[in-house]
């Protein structure tokens, strides 16, 4: 009998994915990129961030972070005994215990850092003669028991103290130790005996019998109470005269004898100082932080700690104002990089978009045959999201490892949302595409020109929706500035979505104007390629769309980061007034100008003299009357001030009145900053310069600003017009190229002050977060225009089947190569122009409406007060125009090397009976 046969079929997954290994690579190699991309950009944020913050803290002094609970002695009505009890080092630690057990994440005590103990509140007067006395006032001494002496420093000399026996309020005699400053200011030697006065009893003799060295003297286990490690010399208050001062220093006692302070009039208070540990606190816990340490100052966490240890228990801190200044320094950078993220986001996921579609082009036939022999559209569209997801899904997870090797520090739970997004994205793109496009069996040949395809209801209302959403989002911005919901941050997209959108609407019209004289001119190829460039497939609308958004996010970012370098260079520029200063509180050496032509990269100095204790008027020298007179040789100093831009004026106007140009023969014309002209207006008036010596000068320009002094008052007259020694220089205002820091130092001696303009601009990038932002925004800014290139490659590619069939075709009828490459350029010529044109004056737009709403100050100078007020976003013309060029520039090229590529290939597949291209 003969055997029964079977048939396998293969997997259809296996199949497809041999069938075009290409086209699965590529589709690997675009979502593994993206998925790393969006993963690695909530991380590098939370770097960037984390780092600022900890910057902040860092910065930020011991007494300030630290989170000091204290609780006064034990009442007077309880037993002597149980009083004492309650300040020795047992009771503490378990007290230290439960305030830690208080705490709520995610503020962390750093136990490293943090003590417990029990201090005097009232330094006592010590009762020795022989400690120092700077105007006859006692040194004071703050008695302090505090927990870990060993632990945190080394014995410098003798011994650490220690108990002997039982210590209570009436022991005679206690030991102690001091920091080795504390000696060396105080005269204090191991051995020394520190008598304070005592209540009730004798007064209490503390022996020195050890000077330690701390091991970390900058940690906040030293510097939470500063004078435990070093004796600070207070000044008391006077109404007039030399004021009386004396010395506070401190005696570390052991724990154990802390029930002698009580027998002092220094009321003892116990105390638990908690250092944050700021290597587990992160930025985007900010909330999270300030609520913790609120519960623990005046909150529930504070009244744990009276429940548990003492009703009189208090909490204090300054960490909280930290926080809150981080957290504004954050919240105006943090929606700039929110603008560049939707902006590069909204790029990548139409690239997404369109590379399925390229694939749901390619498979047209294949798939309208499917639903022609009765495939559903369940059917189809599940085994094209298996085949994807085949493809999507190994290339997501290399592309989240790759990016939590590239960026190691931050969330983890964002980088995986992030490239599950892509990958969901990717796995959904081509299904659904083909399920939309196949809903039924196409018809052959039929057209889907933009011409031909009238726009349905549903895209009315969505270009209708976004309208509105990017309206309101432009009118939220310009309202309440860039501190709002992330709508804010998408405006820019979403006034490039529109601005597609309308685009692709309105331009088949003149396009098609004009192809009709262009069929009247000689040749078809330019009536050919207008007529083709107004027939554009439907499909334009996304490519166009990548175009426009990542052109108006390159010219939204570029014209951020030009405005943020033109901010610090001017805040540079106004603090130095030229590209370098050289400055004195002296008259400076006569030869010393032309040292300075000599430094390498000079160009060019101007000396002048600034008197800046300087009176007006015939008041008595209030602050109202002092004004800062800079004496200038008029032409030097008037060409400095037109060339940097401050204040310009013609020399002529300073020149002396007098001929001989002697001081006191005429008012010596000058110019005035406003205020002084509002002042004295163009009267004549007298002012007193430091010397002693007088000159009348009389107002005749009036600028805002000039190069030798900023944020004051000032008068600019002619050096000659002054008296010899107040017209001597003692600034030097310098200009060049590279000029050389440590050369002009060199050259400028001991004694002077230099600064240069690029170390003052410089210095404005003082935080993580700026330098972190910048960072993050240009790589997202060059991320866009990377997808947005790879966009317009796909275009071109899907276009390029139907465009090589349109050559063979016309190269039967005679068109030359020649031809044909200028057919094909005219025809991706207008679509160019369409996205250049279209980028350029999207970007320029969303500027203007955006810049009323956007400060960047924050990002520009950070916690640095500048001299020239806020920094305001404004249009950068290279970041408008190179952008849009490099496009035009870039599909005129494909374009050519498409039509030059076909022309060499043969013309036989294209000319196939039955292609249906």
């Amino acid at each position: 009998m003969a055997g029964t046969m079977t048939t396998v079929v293969a997997p259809w997954v296996r199949t497809r994915l041999r069938a075009a290994p290409g086209a699965a690579l590529a589709l690997t190699l675009l979502v593994a990129l993206t998925a790393c991309l969006a993963a690695a950009f909530p991380r590098a944020v939370d770097r960037y961030e984390d780092a600022g913050l900890r910057r902040v803290l860092g910065d930020a002094t011991a007494r300030k972070t630290t989170v000091q609970v204290y609780a006064p002695q034990p009442g007077v009505e309880l037993p002597q005994e149980q009083r004492e009890q309650a300040l020795r080092g047992a009771a503490l630690r378990a007290a230290y215990a439960k305030v830690l057990d208080t705490v709520e994440r995610p503020l962390v005590a750093d136990p490293a850092q943090s003590s417990y103990g029990v201090r005097t509140a009232n330094p006592t007067a010590a009762l020795d003669d022989w400690l120092p006395q700077p105007t006859g006032i006692p040194a004071r001494m703050s008695l302090t028991a505090q927990n870990g002496l060993a632990d945190h420093s080394r014995l410098g000399s003798g011994r650490l103290p220690r108990v002997t026996g039982k210590v209570t309020a009436a022991t005679a005699e206690v030991e102690a130790a001091v920091t080795a400053e504390t000696a060396k200011t105080l005269r204090i030697k191991v051995g020394s005996v520190i008598h304070l006065p005592g209540v009730e009893r004798g007064p209490l003799s503390v022996k020195v019998t050890g000077i330690v060295v701390p091991h970390a003297p900058d940690g906040a286990y030293w510097t939470t109470m500063p004078v435990l490690r070093k004796p600070s010399l207070i000044q008391l208050p006077t109404q007039g005269g030399a004021s009386d001062k004396y010395w506070l220093g401190a005696l570390l006692l052991p724990p154990d004898a802390a029930p002698a302070m009580l027998g002092t009039p220094g009321k003892p208070e116990r105390y638990w100082q908690l250092a944050p540990d700021t290597s587990v606190l992160a930025a985007h816990e900010m909330s999270r932080l300030t609520s913790a340490i609120a519960a623990l100052e005046t909150g529930p966490g504070l009244g744990r700690i009276r429940r548990r240890i003492d009703p009189l228990a208090d909490a204090t801190t300054d960490l909280d104002d930290v926080v809150k200044s981080f957290s504004q320094l954050r919240s105006g950078i943090v929606p700039l990089v929110a603008v560049a993220a939707f902006g590069t986001g909204t790029v990548a996921a139409v690239v997404l978009l369109m590379a399925g579609g390229l694939a749901v082009d390619r498979r047209r036939a294949e798939l309208a045959l499917l639903r022609a022999r009765g495939g559903s559209l369940r059917g189809v569209s599940g085994r094209l999201l298996a085949e994807t997801a085949m493809v999507a899904v190994p290339a997501g997870a290399l592309g989240l490892g790759a990016a939590l090797l590239a960026v190691p520090e931050g969330r983890r739970s964002s980088a995986v949302s992030a490239a599950v997004a892509v990958t969901l994205l990717a796995c959904a793109t081509l299904p659904v595409r083909a399920a939309l496009a196949h809903r039924a069996v196409p018809v052959p040949g039929a057209r889907e020109d933009l011409t031909s395809v009238r726009p349905s209801r549903r895209r009315t209302v969505a270009e209708l929706t976004l309208l509105v959403l990017a309206s309101a989002a432009v009118a939220a911005l310009r309202r309440r500035g860039a501190s709002g919901d992330q709508l804010v941050a998408l405006a820019p997209v979403l006034v490039g979505v529109i601005a597609a959108l309308v685009l692709v609407r309105l331009y088949p019209l003149p396009l098609r104007r004009l192809a009709r004289p262009a069929g009247r001119l000689r040749g078809a190829v330019t009536h050919l390629s207008l007529a083709r460039a107004g027939r554009t497939s439907t499909s334009t609308v996304l490519p166009l769309l990548a175009l426009l958004t990542a052109l108006t996010t390159a010219a939204f970012g570029g014209s951020v980061l030009a405005g943020v370098h033109a901010a610090r260079d001017h805040a540079a520029l106004l603090t130095t007034g030229a590209d370098a200063r050289v400055e004195a509180t002296h008259a400076l050496p006569s030869t010393l100008p032309e040292q300075l032509r000599r430094t390498p990269g000079v160009r060019e100095v101007t000396p002048v003299s600034i008197a800046y204790r300087a009176q007006a008027g015939e008041g008595s020298g209030t602050e109202q009357e002092t004004v800062a007179v800079v004496g200038v040789e008029p032409g030097a100093y008037a060409n400095l001030a037109r060339q940097v831009g401050l204040g310009g004026f013609s020399g002529t106007e300073l020149g002396s009145p007098g001929s001989s140009g002697s001081p006191g023969e005429a008012p010596l014309p000058a110019v005035a900053s406003p205020a002084v002209a509002d002042r004295y207006g163009t009267r004549p008036f007298q002012v007193r310069l430091e010397d002693g010596s007088h000159v009348t000068v009389r107002i005749t320009v009036v600028r805002e600003r000039t190069p030798a002094v900023f944020d004051l008052d000032f008068l600019i007259v002619d050096r000659a017009g002054l008296g010899v020694r107040p017209a001597r220089p003692t600034a030097v205002l310098v200009t060049g190229d590279h000029i050389d820091g440590g050369a002009l130092r060199k050259a400028a001696g001991a004694g002077v002050d230099v600064r240069l303009r690029a170390e003052e601009e410089a210095r404005y990038v003082d935080s993580p977060l700026q330098s972190g932002a910048e960072r993050i925004y240009t790589a997202a800014v060059a991320a866009g225009a990377g997808y947005a290139v790879l966009a317009l490659l796909l275009s071109l590619v899907r276009a390029a089947p139907e465009r090589a069939a349109l050559l063979a075709r016309l190269r039967t009828m005679g068109l030359t190569r020649a031809q044909g490459r200028r057919l094909l350029v005219l025809e991706a010529l207008p679509q160019a122009l369409l996205a250049a044109a279209g980028g350029a004056l999207t970007g320029w737009a969303t500027i203007r409406l955006l810049s009323p709403g956007i400060d960047l100050t924050t990002i520009s100078l950070a916690t640095h007060s500048s001299p020239s007020g806020d920094a305001q976003l404004r249009t950068d013309p290279a970041s408008l125009l190179l952008p849009s060029l490099s496009v035009l520039a870039l599909a005129t090229g494909i374009a050519a090397a498409q039509a030059w590529w076909t022309g060499r290939r043969g013309s036989v597949r294209e000319l196939r009976a039955g292609d249906s291209r």
